[in-house]
């Protein structure tokens, strides 16, 4: 039951978070609008970094932008190319990066409707993974007019991140609690600062497709390690995609 409980709290948060974040994102739009107009070149990338900071700051921002997981906040003009992400030269390695080519929920805003998607960024390292992270998009207008898209992204380790520590905090008992969620896609677990050792105890793709062709909403499991039992559940998140979904774990010692 407690599995079970978990699976929809992280259900119900990745719900809120994605229209918290689309909220967030519609009024940062209308605040950066005017820059797409009145100023151009290096005046308009400054101008522009200026107000995403102010967007994100503590006591002047937009409340749903200031905590959350996201890894970047951009500014894409109507081509689609990135005028600046927030955050100071010369990190920028956003900078013309053609999203809307790349995503087509950035395209979608760019038409005048907001959207998102889980997409993938290539790895900036050699041989590297792509980062998978949710893309979010909403028009900024001038006049009445598309001149413009702000975009953020939120990698899925991050909402991963988000998720477990949220729960840790609501079920905080004391330390003898060991409480992880993971997101997966597909074959791939997205995790970080997880604790090594439970990886290979979790349900592979081929388990959970079985379980969940039988039970489609979730189910629970347990298995053991190093004399201790922990207990699991796996939750699909269509929000998110047919293919994505989450795996709660937890292990209670003094219920041991």
């Amino acid at each position: 039951m407690i599995a079970e409980r978990h699976g929809s709290r992280v259900g119900s948060i990745v719900k809120d978070d994605l229209e918290r974040h689309a909220r967030g994102l519609a009024v940062g739009a209308a605040k950066i609008a005017p820059g797409f107009v009145k100023v151009e070149g290096l005046q308009q990338d400054q101008d522009m970094r200026k107000v995403m900071k102010i967007l994100r700051n503590t006591k002047t921002g937009v409340p749903e932008l200031i905590i959350s997981p996201m890894s970047f906040l951009a500014v894409v003009d109507m081509t689609g190319a990135v005028i600046a992400r927030d955050g100071e030269l010369p990190d920028d390695k956003m900078k013309g990066m053609e999203l809307g080519k790349l995503f087509p929920s950035v395209q979608k805003a760019l038409a005048g409707e907001p959207g998102w998607e889980i997409g993938e960024f290539a790895s900036l390292e050699k041989g590297g993974k792509p980062s998978v992270s949710i893309v979010m998009a909403s028009p900024a207008r001038y006049d009445g007019k598309v001149v413009g898209a702000l975009v953020l992204g939120i990698p899925l380790w991050r909402l991963q991140q988000r998720l477990s520590k949220q729960l840790q905090m609501e079920e905080a008992k004391g330390p003898g609690l060991v409480l992880w969620v993971y997101l997966y896609r597909g074959d791939e677990l997205h995790h970080h600062g997880t604790p090594p050792d439970l990886e290979p105890s979790l349900p592979k793709l081929a388990d959970r497709t079985a379980a969940l062709a039988k039970s489609p909403k979730g189910y629970t499991g347990d298995f053991q390690q190093l004399g201790f039992w922990y207990g699991y559940g796996v939750k699909p998140l269509p929000i998110l995609g047919p293919d994505l979904g989450a795996i709660i774990v937890r292990m209670d010692v003094a219920a041991e």
